[in-house]
């Protein structure tokens, strides 16, 4: 379908009455492809008839599958836990994320449906595209190489890390459009204006990995970045919804279809009642029925004021388990377990999770009975570096004074 100057194509003007019918008749054909090619499905759904799935409530019948149970079903089934409905060999990239979870990639156009979020954030074609999110096992440069291929942007590979040149590159390249997470712009963009290097260029951003507090999103905006807008997605589910120029909530995409639950169960929640996303995707390779993120949101009123009109979600509220994103990385409470295991002499740990000027800082606090030194800090920070994936520090605590909760990442960061 064709791009207008407002929208990517026509399915997000639709009449939502219009919309619903297609998506649970594509929905029909996604359980059946599901049951056909994919063993975990062919089990899960095997009492279910496609052809009776035709509205939310009857969705709401099927069984959930969770993220977090991802790992555990990948061991005892590797590579992808059954779930799966393409064959190893007919893929195109096998990714891994933190965890770890591997997730399959094709070549497919826009395979993660990135694309249109961003439209959205206001790329246009031949615009060239700056991606600072990792091409390093993790799908998340891939996926946003394809989703500005699909506009017709050209793209820079920036990755991660190498600042100094990261710098020389926007300002002699004077891309117009940025992916990557928003803290990491905010820094290349004042690391090259105290060094005197012209980063002006940069007018759009589509932002996503972490959270777009309105205390950064402004400063973006006054370091001259005029538009900033954020997505949410996943690698295992490609885009699930993002942001317009209104700036009103984030409206679903047109490829999957989105429930609120009450956590830890299937149940739907009433619109505008904070509950775990669910999603079901259409993707025939990995065909993700009813998949609990662990991320809380809620549906909204009404529709956007920008005229696309799909339902929309608040965005990411924090998540319904101890999982914790930083730096645009999962960290999952077995990763910070993982690390105790390495250091015998540790009692106890908890990892918290702040944000200072919006830079996420990690601290593992460690008890230890006989208090530590710096060759222990040095080495469990090295490895909780290995295994999450993310620079923290470490700090020794007292014996007893962790709290015997149960809690293992402290998320104490404010979004306000």
């Amino acid at each position: 379908m064709t791009a207008s100057k407002n929208n990517y194509d026509s399915l997000e003007t639709r009449d939502p009455e219009v919309r619903e019918r297609a998506q649970f008749d594509a929905l029909a054909r996604q359980i059946t492809h599901a049951k056909k090619n994919s063993p975990y499905f062919a089990k899960s759904l095997e009492k279910i008839d496609a052809a009776d799935i035709r509205d939310y409530a009857a969705l709401a019948d099927l069984p959930v599958t969770r993220k977090s149970d991802l790992m555990a079903k990948q061991k005892s089934a590797p590579p992808f836990g059954g779930l799966n409905a393409i064959s190893l060999d007919k893929l195109a990239h096998v990714f891994m994320s933190p965890g770890p979870i591997y997730e399959p990639g094709q070549n497919d156009r826009d395979f993660f449906r990135m694309g249109r979020a961003m439209w959205a954030a206001g790329f246009r074609p031949g615009d060239l595209v700056y991606n600072t999110f990792s091409y390093h096992m993790t799908p998340a440069g891939m996926m946003m190489e394809n989703g500005a291929h699909a506009v017709g942007c050209p793209v820079f590979p920036a990755g991660v890390g190498n600042t100094e040149m990261q710098l020389q590159a926007i300002s002699e390249l004077r891309p117009k459009a940025y992916v990557g997470t928003p803290s990491f712009l905010k820094i290349l963009l004042e690391k090259g204006t105290e060094a005197g290097l012209d980063m002006f260029s940069i007018s759009h951003a589509s932002v996503g990995g972490e959270a777009l507090p309105p205390s950064l999103r402004a400063a973006l905006k006054e370091l001259g970045v005029a538009s900033v807008v954020q997505s949410y997605g996943t690698a295992d589910l490609g885009l699930i919804a993002y942001e317009s120029d209104a700036m009103e909530g984030m409206i679903i995409d047109e490829g999957v279809i989105v429930e609120i639950v009450r956590p830890g169960t299937g149940d739907p929640v009433a619109d505008g009642e904070v509950g775990e996303v669910i999603v079901t995707t259409f993707n025939k390779a990995y065909p993700l029925i009813r998949f609990a993120t662990g991320d809380m949101s809620a549906i909204m009123a009404g529709q956007s004021p920008c005229g696309r009109t799909n339902r929309r979600i608040k965005g990411w509220m924090g998540r319904a388990d101890q999982r914790a994103k930083v730096k645009g990385m999962f960290v999952d409470p077995s990763q910070v377990a993982d690390v105790h295991k390495r250091h015998p002499e540790i009692n106890k740990v908890r990892l918290v999770i702040t944000s200072e000027n919006n830079l996420d800082a990690m601290t593992l606090q460690c008890e230890i009975a006989m208090g530590g030194n710096d060759a222990l800090k040095a080495a469990v920070e090295t490895t909780l570096q290995s295994l999450c994936k993310v620079r923290g520090v470490v700090t020794f605590v007292k014996e007893g004074s962790l709290a015997n909760d149960g809690k293992v990442i402290d998320d104490a960061r404010s979004y306000e």
